[in-house]
């Protein structure tokens, strides 16, 4: 990953209600949401919703499939766990392995990431 797709995505983070929205997508995988369950889950107005999924899915973070008259929105995981990739790769001099205590005591589900990737 590239530096500036990084800014780009983490810029489209950079809204609290984004952020909330994302996180509720990755929690549902890869069954996603229709944007009125999101609305509903979130006690967010339709309309304000409707501007932060768009910023979401310009970005890369979120992809979109029309259900008949519905848009199901789904959290892009593989391109979170590249994120996360461009984050820790030079962890621990680029042996992000050696951080597996540090993740363990923080409660980190990235010590899960490190273990798959060994």
């Amino acid at each position: 990953m590239e530096k500036k797709t990084a800014v780009l995505l983490f810029a489209s983070l950079s809204s609290g209600v984004r952020l909330d929205v994302y996180r509720l997508l990755v929690r549902q995988g890869t069954d996603g949401m229709v944007a009125g369950e999101i609305a509903a889950s979130l006690a967010l107005p339709p309309t304000q919703l409707s501007f932060h999924l768009k910023a979401l899915t310009q970005a890369g973070m979120l992809t979109v499939t029309p259900e008949g008259r519905f848009l199901r929105y789904r959290a892009d995981l593989a391109l979170m766990f590249e994120l996360i990739a461009y984050l820790t790769a030079e962890c621990c001099g680029g042996q992000p392995q050696q951080c597996a205590d540090l993740c363990a005591a923080a409660g980190s589900p990235l010590l899960t990431l490190a273990k798959t990737t060994e």
